[in-house]
């Protein structure tokens, strides 16, 4: 996903030369796999998920959905590893705002971040949790 006024890009802060062009490129990595809408996440709710092995390299490949910790541990694997058509495909809008509010806790503050600047929807979940 490009830069848009729907997902502009936040600059670090406390973070100077090498380091802060580091941080916005990682920042970008992860931002323009983003949808465009939540609406677009049509991924499965149940049954058992198998991801490729562009996503899952280091360890299972196969998900239950109907386990919460294999389900918690394919999104997450998906929000870090997925590529941009991998995200519409595995991850589903009503599952991942029903998650967000642990999941969040899971992935990496830069996930978490570029996820809940793009999609208020889900920071806002967040709080509503807390």
């Amino acid at each position: 996903m490009r830069s848009s006024p729907q997902h502009p890009v936040r600059t670090p802060r406390d973070v100077s030369g090498t380091d802060a062009e580091d941080f916005a490129l990682y920042r970008e990595k992860f931002r323009r796999r983003l949808p465009e809408s939540l609406d677009e996440l049509h991924g499965p709710t149940h049954g058992v998920v198998e991801l490729p092995l562009h996503m899952a390299w280091s360890g299972m490949t196969s998900y239950d959905l109907g386990k919460p910790r294999q389900c918690m541990g394919l999104y997450r694997t998906v929000l870090h590893e997925g590529l941009d058509d991998d995200l519409p495909r595995y991850l589903n809008q009503d599952l991942l705002l029903h998650l967000w509010p642990v999941l969040r806790t899971l992935v990496g503050r830069t996930v978490r971040t570029v996820w809940e600047d793009a999609f208020p929807q889900l920071a806002s979940r967040a709080r509503a949790a807390a």
